[in-house]
């Protein structure tokens, strides 16, 4: 979901949280505070590897990332891939293999990495491999595989995944969860479907990214490192362009994949940077500091649209040829004011003395206002081509763009009580009675409309009840609307669509609480997702990529 939030005096790229108060829950439901975090302590879980097997299809691919590495002289350097293809071998595996600096030269020309690193007879499975999956209730994961022997205590590892997984926030594609039986390290993540910031940037096809679209690129970022820091996790390992991905709505997140410690002790003994600080080459760990270094590198990949070394950038910058340093691609986009506070944030990231670095929070303020279109849809700036106008529009889709909550409300009431019949023996059974009452007399105050008694009830059902249907949080969702309290309903309806992903009733109901916030782009792409659903959900429409 785009933009739902906004940091800097109430109106940053896509967040709104000064305009959304702190609400603290005392219950174990899905929130949005003023940091625009999401709690939910049921989000994150320990997957069986059986569960992720089937998701994978016996980790056969298709596979999103690879990861190779050559040795030389004892430096270490490690390259990502992006595979396009499930079938570079049989099964979709891809093997791990080391070469020599020369022929990791040969093969990186011209693009990022090309499959001539790979060894099509070594048997071995690659380290560090993410494979794209699919859960029981259709939720599309990222699983990455970690090699056995940095994480030999399976114990340190899940507490470490317990600790990333705390995490959420928009800005992030999150951890949800962590699998460690046998020899098998497996983290689960959000997907994100649409490539990373390397391929959107460097190695386009259709256009390159527009000036707009790498500044909010860069504001996502920041934002994402700062929360992170906020939360006691501001060490990020390899920060670089393949870590920055784009959600359906081509929205960048930062990867939480970075967030994991390289191995058991936190050193980091190997790097996919092709620059590093000068201190990390000395100590070999990763600082809050140097992570601000890496910020400062991406900086310039986006002003330049290349891979450009800092040291480069540094005496192009002090002999103010500015322009050798820009894009080509980028002619008549660039504000120069804008370049050059751009330029200044980057020179404050890449200072060789660690303490002359700004941190993630002075680097959000300095973003804030070289921001360009910001209410313009991130598809819309890199460029991709919807079909909305082709979606049909049912009676509820029409009272949630009217924002008729009367109208929503006789609707809404026939499908949550008819969906909730048809859960009802397998969500219900065994549920003890005082539950069941509780839950009961929400539902009466619900139909009699009596909406704050019904909030109550539903509330005490959630926090004291076992499994609760997306159902229950749906109810309240629309009575937190029509008693216009929209970040409670919005929270709700986040909650019912991280149950149930593809029911259209969440994006109704989180469209109607944008509306109320008045986060009108937010809320009409919601509003043509719940359109897209339903629509297919009655036969109307082809099936939604899965």
């Amino acid at each position: 979901m785009s933009r739902l939030y906004s940091l800097q005096h109430g109106f940053s790229l896509h967040q709104a949280s000064s305009m959304l108060s702190s609400f603290i829950s005392r219950h174990g439901y899905l929130i949005r505070n003023k940091d625009d975090e999401v709690s939910d302590p049921t989000a994150f879980k320990q997957f069986t590897l059986e569960q992720l097997k089937i998701a994978t299809s016996g980790f056969a691919g298709p596979i999103i990332v690879v990861q190779a590495a050559c040795i030389e002289e004892e430096a270490i350097v490690v390259v990502f891939m992006e595979v396009v293809a499930d079938s570079i071998l049989p099964g979709g595996n891809v093997s791990f293999v080391y070469r020599n600096i020369e022929e990791l030269n040969r093969s990186i020309i011209g693009s990022v990495v090309t499959s001539s690193i790979l060894n099509p007879h070594h048997g071995e499975k690659a380290p560090n491999v993410v494979y794209k999956g699919t859960l029981e209730n259709q939720m599309r994961i990222a699983v990455k595989r970690f090699n056995l022997s940095p994480w030999p205590d399976s114990r340190q590892f899940m507490e470490e995944a317990k600790s990333v997984g705390q995490l959420r926030n928009i800005r992030l594609a999150n951890l949800l969860g962590c699998c460690c039986e046998d020899d098998e390290r497996l983290l689960v993540a959000e997907y994100m479907p649409n490539n990373t910031l390397a391929k959107h940037l460097f190695n386009w096809e259709l256009q390159p990214m527009k000036w707009a679209m790498r500044l909010r690129v860069v504001m996502h970022l920041a934002e994402a490192l700062e929360y992170c820091t906020n939360k006691g996790s501001a060490i990020y390992h390899n920060l670089d362009a393949y870590r920055v991905l784009f959600d359906e709505e081509y929205n960048p997140r930062l990867s939480c994949f970075g967030l994991m410690k390289n191995s058991r002790d936190g050193k980091s003994y190997g790097t996919n940077l092709a620059f590093t600080p000068a201190e990390y080459l000395r100590t070999g760990r990763v600082t809050p500091e140097s992570v601000i270094y890496s910020f400062g590198t991406l900086l310039l990949n986006l002003l330049s649209g290349k891979h450009i070394p800092p040291s480069h950038a540094i005496k192009l910058i002090l002999d103010q040829n500015l322009q050798m340093l820009t894009d080509s691609c980028l002619e008549g986009q660039v504000f120069g004011l804008h370049r050059t506070e751009l330029v200044r944030l980057a020179s404050r990231c890449l200072q060789y003395e660690p303490r002359e670095r700004p941190n993630p929070k002075s680097v959000v303020s300095a973003l804030v206002s070289i921001q360009k279109d910001t209410e313009v849809p991130s598809q819309v700036l890199m460029g991709i081509q919807t079909t909305d106008s082709f979606t049909p529009r049912s009676p509820l889709g029409e009272a949630c763009l009217r924002l008729d909550l009367t109208a929503m409300l006789e609707i809404m009431e026939k499908l949550l009580y008819k969906d909730d019949e048809v859960q009802k023996p397998e969500i219900w059974y065994n549920r003890i009675q005082e539950s069941l009452d509780t839950k009961e007399k929400g539902d009466a105050a619900f139909r009699h409309k009596d909406f704050s008694t019904a909030i109550d009830c539903y509330t005490q059902f959630i926090e004291y009840g076992p499994k609760v249907s997306p159902t229950i949080y749906a109810r309240r969702s629309l009575s937190y609307l029509i008693n216009n309290m929209p970040q409670e309903a919005l929270c709700d309806a986040m909650q019912v669509q991280l149950i149930s992903p593809v029911w259209h009733i969440a994006s109704y109901l989180q469209a109607a609480s944008l509306f109320l916030l008045k986060m009108e782009t937010d809320a009409h792409a919601v509003l043509r997702k719940g359109d897209a659903l339903e629509a297919f959900q009655s036969g109307l429409s082809p099936p939604l990529d899965k």
